[in-house]
């Protein structure tokens, strides 16, 4: 399978990414950052896709990386 093929992700792994990207887009990101971004939180939270055959397969979600950005805002 070639790199950056998405058939193993389901089509909720889609939709979270999409929807982590037009996050990142409003905050001023360009669209190929914040596509990058989002797959990488969505692979993350899964371990990769979840359909037989990849990576994420039969393994827990971890939602941490769903919850840290709000976190982080006012440390600095």
């Amino acid at each position: 399978m070639p790199q950056g093929d998405k058939r193993k992700y389901t089509d909720k792994q889609k939709r979270q990414a999409e929807h982590i990207e037009e996050g990142y887009e409003e905050k001023g990101l360009s669209k190929e950052e914040a596509e990058r971004r989002a797959w990488a939180t969505v692979n993350k939270v899964h371990g990769g896709g979840e359909k037989p055959g990849g990576s994420g397969y039969g393994k827990p979600e971890n939602h941490e990386p769903m919850r840290k950005g709000g976190r982080t805002g006012g440390k600095r």
